[in-house]
């Protein structure tokens, strides 16, 4: 496949992974970083995913997945909340835009879900719009607690796991989409360490790990 081609959901999902696997042995190649592309998406752009990731300033999904201008379609909102303007901008992104992947990116030392796990345990609250924040990451805290689980890359991992359950939830279109097969959607979990991205679950995708069921 070329980067030209309308990619299939798996073709999108292996392009994605291949850039990250560069950007981890330090090898990125920069596609479509140059004047050439930069005039060619003028027009239009026809990105392979929407990546729907968490804020944080070491998550630059361009970086570490070594993709260019016009390749994704990013939603970024700390803890990767999903309120109706995410939904929107993703159904946007598959609908209009006809991308045939959604990933949702959450990472190691996550902020939000320290935040949520320690007013979970505390009986504590923040302040202003912080506080939506953390209450909308509380439900995957408690279900991850409920599971008996204490390791931190648990609780992302099902963070994870429940916002790719909330977007297929909550958007008719996209879980329509996905059951017709135009389209899949994604969990990854993102190491600050070593910089790779792993896969935490899939909807849409016919893959052999079973945690991706």
């Amino acid at each position: 496949m070329t980067d030209a081609q309308t990619p299939t959901p798996r073709d999108a999902f292996d392009l994605l992974l291949a850039g990250n696997e560069r950007f981890v042995a330090g090898a990125p190649q920069h596609p479509n970083q140059d004047a050439a592309r930069r005039t060619e998406t003028v027009p239009s752009q026809a990105p392979f995913a929407v990546l729907f990731g968490c804020s944080d300033s070491r998550l630059a999904a361009e970086i570490i997945f070594d993709r260019g201008l016009g390749d994704l379609f990013v939603v970024r909102t700390a803890g990767h909340v999903a309120g109706p303007e995410v939904l929107g901008s993703i159904e946007y992104g598959v609908g209009v835009l006809a991308a045939p992947l959604v990933v949702v990116l959450g990472h190691d030392a996550c902020g939000a879900v320290a935040a949520t796990r320690a007013a979970v345990q505390d009986g504590t609250t923040a302040g202003g719009y912080v506080r939506d924040v953390i209450e909308r990451v509380t439900p995957s805290v408690l279900a991850a607690r409920a599971a008996g689980h204490t390791d931190n890359a648990e609780f992302i991992d099902e963070h994870i796991r429940r916002t790719v359950e909330l977007l297929l939830e909550r958007s008719r279109s996209l879980a329509e989409a996905v059951e017709a097969g135009r389209v899949a959607v994604v969990g990854l979990s993102y190491r600050l360490a070593d910089g790779t991205a792993h896969l935490v679950t899939a909807r849409g995708l016919d893959l052999p790990n079973s945690s991706a069921a």
